[in-house]
């Protein structure tokens, strides 16, 4: 014990200093946070006013200043060892004199995401924050865990407060909570699925909703990065009437977009409100923080003054939200690997309608040489539909081969426009250049055929085009097809080989994919066919047909999928991580770069 002698008082030191820390910690989340960090992640606490915006919303939730929380922001961001960890255990950790159906140790959460076993994850962690040292330190005299509900999706505490850990699609009978967050309820990969949309509302709407213990003093918080504009934060913005204060903090500033909050009021009475501080000044004179954006009565952001409009313009437009931990260069990464409309929607929180302009027209690459490159891999799609009748589904099929412009890349064949052999050569790739292979659609028709007419113009095209693979997507007619293929042509050059999307609906395939036609990794020649592929394509989903766009998305993810379209900076990767010495007890970060 560390004992100060003032003026005759003896004053144990370290004693003073704990309460100090707990008396700060009490009173600010974000220092809770900060100084609770070592207990949550390994990785370095990286300081940020956006998630100390998150913080004072949720402190907030505590106080029932704020009852519907829907917060928007990037990914790994730091939101849910905030949300789901920290705030808990901060609530949990509130004074006497505070505690509230919100607030104190007697509080209950619902804690939800798209994912069982992220829910678990964060419970698990923010239990375990509990029982550290610091904490029971701190406020181990307040609560305890009970030992007979302590496990990894719920524990309690003697004082009547739980944490219980659930999953979309969870049945939720007999369960709720003071205070119920969602934490990420869409799945990125799952984010354009009308099935997966759908069953998530369903379930907010006839289930989580309702699971409030007290609908008069309860809040609900949602916190999600957004995916689509049916997303739950979209379908629970398209029904509010006001209720719902909305934290919108994009990855780039736009300030006719600019974000301010009502955060309660103030010891006078007086309205706090919280704007993004990307579009404000410090009054050098007052202190003050001065908005140089505000709103009109139809909600339009508008510059205060000409001269503000200028710094918005010329000085604030596009700053970064957090350049401590995304500065231009990882930003710019991250921009490149999503795609324009992934962008829009997980790093923007502005996802754009998902009626047509998927793939942009002017994404395809242009070739203008009469010989096609020399290609490494040559693949074809079929999609099925064989019957003549006018009113059903073409038979489609287009064919692709990947290539690179290296100059060090020897490869076996080169193939012309029409098909045929023109020449062919050792395969000699030099993997030190770091240049990516493209993909350049070679042909492509639809027609409605008989089931024999089909498979002999399949055969036809795969042997014209050199044709290394055949895919078909493993449904009914696909499979048909296949059959026939093995059995008349098994002794040709090309495999055949049916596919299967895996549950996923033909829009969350071609956003799979987008991405590579904005990195200008897919070409096509100028020519009628392509044409027709590239305008069913970008009236996608829109178009009356949608043959030729399933046989681009089926493909392009195939060639993906064996590693034979892989992107320049994953090629970097895999050859560093290769050369790279592991020892056998590494573990992987949290946040790998």
């Amino acid at each position: 014990m560390k004992v100060l002698d003032i003026d005759g008082q003896r004053i144990d030191y370290l004693k003073q200093m704990r309460a100090l820390d707990r008396a700060d910690c009490e009173e600010s989340l974000y220092e809770f946070l900060r100084n609770s960090w070592k207990y949550i992640d390994s990785a370095a606490f990286t300081e940020g006013w956006p998630i100390e915006a998150v913080a004072e919303h949720l402190e907030d939730v505590a106080y029932g200043q704020i009852r519907r929380l829907i917060i928007n922001i990037p990914p790994r961001c730091a939101k849910s060892s905030l949300t789901s960890v920290a705030f808990p255990a901060w609530v949990w950790a509130q004074p006497p004199k505070l505690w509230s159906p919100t607030s104190g140790p007697g509080t209950q959460f619902l804690h939800a995401s798209y994912a069982q076993q992220l829910s678990l994850r964060d419970s698990v962690k923010c239990r375990r924050l509990i029982e550290s040292p610091w904490y029971r330190e701190l406020w181990g005299e307040r609560f305890k865990l009970t030992s007979d509900q302590n496990t990894k999706s719920r524990f309690d505490n003697d004082r009547g407060g739980s944490r219980l850990s659930t999953s979309v699609g969870s049945a939720l009978t007999g369960e709720g909570g003071s205070i119920i967050v969602v934490d990420d309820p869409n799945a990125a990969q799952e984010a354009f699925s009308d099935a997966t949309i759908a069953s998530t509302i369903e379930w907010w709407d006839a289930a989580l909703s309702t699971r409030l213990n007290d609908p008069k003093t309860g809040a609900f918080v949602v916190i999600q990065q957004r995916l689509s504009e049916e997303d739950l934060t979209g379908h629970i913005m398209s029904k509010d009437s006001g209720e719902w204060t909305h934290l919108c903090l994009p990855m780039r500033y736009e300030w006719t977009r600019h974000s301010y909050t009502h955060l309660g009021y103030d010891e006078e009475g007086e309205d706090i409100v919280w704007h993004d501080p990307r579009g404000c000044i410090d009054d050098e004179e007052t202190g003050e923080i001065i908005p140089l954006v505000e709103v009109d009565g139809d909600g339009n952001r508008i510059a205060i003054s000409v001269e503000a409009q200028e710094v918005l313009d010329q000085e604030r437009e596009g700053a970064l939200l957090w350049p401590e931990r995304f500065g231009e260069n990882e930003v710019s990464v991250l921009e490149k690997q999503l795609g324009p409309w992934a962008t829009a929607g997980q790093l923007q929180q502005r996802p754009e309608p998902k009626g047509g302009g998927i793939i942009k027209s002017e994404w395809w690459q242009l070739w203008e040489d009469q010989v096609y490159p020399q290609m490494d891999y040559i693949i074809a799609s079929l999609d099925t539909a064989y019957t003549t009748k006018t009113e059903n589904d073409f038979s489609a099929m287009t064919v692709w081969g990947v290539f690179t412009s290296s100059t060090t890349a020897q490869i076996t064949r080169s193939v012309a426009r029409h098909g045929g052999l023109i020449q062919t050569s050792e395969v000699v790739r030099d993997y030190v250049d770091k240049q990516s292979p493209k993909v350049m659609m070679m042909y492509a028709w639809q027609a409605r055929l008989e089931l024999h007419e089909l498979v002999e113009k399949v055969a036809k095209t795969c042997r014209d085009m050199k044709v290394d693979k055949l895919i078909i997507e493993n449904k009914a007619a696909g499979y048909s097809i296949a059959q026939e293929m093995r059995r008349l042509y098994g002794h040709e050059n090309f495999a055949v080989q049916l596919v299967d999307p895996k549950g996923q609906d033909k829009l969350a395939r071609l956003y799979s994919i987008q991405h590579l036609f904005a990195e200008k990794m897919i070409y096509a020649p100028n020519m009628s066919w392509a044409q027709m592929v590239i305008n069913q394509v970008g009236s996608f989903p829109k178009g009356k047909h949608d043959d030729l766009v399933d046989t681009v998305s089926q493909s392009i993810r195939h060639l993906r999928d064996l590693n034979l379209l892989a992107r320049a900076p994953e090629l970097i990767n895999d050859i560093e991580a290769n050369l790279r010495f592991k020892s056998e007890s590494e573990e992987a970060p949290l946040y790998p770069i």
